[in-house]
């Protein structure tokens, strides 16, 4: 890999096998204009990498808030450990610029889709994992997605986003906010949606997801940081 030590400086991890981190950085739609030449999608490392992202979350969690039920740690876990967040984490790590693609995939924006960026958090955490053990994995995710977790915990995000701003919004405007589909793109194994949280008729914001449900929630999340600003 030409930019290896840009991207083991920004990681902060020396590979001893290199090819482990290509394959991190490979996307499957590279493979389909480079056949033949042997390599491998970053599949199989995101899957190990969850699994170890999971461990390291679930320790720290355990051991930083001792007083808390298993149900509250689920849900500040999953709220650090979210695409969004995830994805968040690798764009301060100027990771999408690294990560290999098809032009097609490229062109269409996918070095700063969300899913794919975190997806390559985590390949790389399992590339990490089987390169250097579990020691450097933790220093990894210390760095990187468990500096929020105070803020997380301090502002409740772990709270279900489209409950808490549904009690923001009946406190404030004494109605419960609706939701409304503006668009919808890209084929069907691989559609965004965008979608707007609306007071009435006012559209207070607008998220965007790999499903309905997805652009619900992160229309909430937006939303709720307008009227904590406030």
């Amino acid at each position: 890999m030409k930019d290896r030590k840009e991207i083991e400086e920004k990681l902060g991890v020396t590979f001893k096998n290199p090819r482990l981190l290509k394959t991190a950085l490979t996307h499957r739609s590279y493979l389909n204009e480079h056949r033949g030449m042997n390599l491998k999608n970053n599949e199989r490392l995101e899957f190990l990498g969850d699994a170890v992202l999971e461990l390291i979350i679930s320790s720290e969690l355990f051991r930083k808030f001792p007083k808390k039920p298993e149900g509250e740690l689920t849900a500040i876990r999953s709220a650090v450990v979210r695409t969004e967040s995830l994805a968040q984490e690798s764009r301060l790590l100027g990771i999408g610029e690294h990560i290999l693609m098809s032009r097609g995939e490229e062109e269409s924006g996918g070095k700063d889709k969300d899913f794919i960026l975190a997806n390559t958090y985590e390949a790389l955490l399992g590339a990490i994992y089987l390169d250097q053990g579990i020691e450097v994995c933790t220093d990894f995710v210390k760095r990187t997605a468990l500096k929020k977790v105070n803020r997380v915990v301090d502002q409740e995000l772990f709270v279900d986003p489209k409950t808490r701003v549904q009690e923001l919004i009946q406190a404030k405007y004494k109605v419960t906010p609706t939701y409304t589909l503006i668009k919808e793109q890209g084929p069907d194994h691989d559609k965004t949606f965008t979608v707007g949280l609306k007071v009435g008729k006012k559209v207070m914001s607008k998220g965007t997801g790999v499903s309905k449900q997805k652009a619900e929630e992160d229309a909430a999340r937006k939303c709720i940081e307008k009227l904590e600003e406030k």
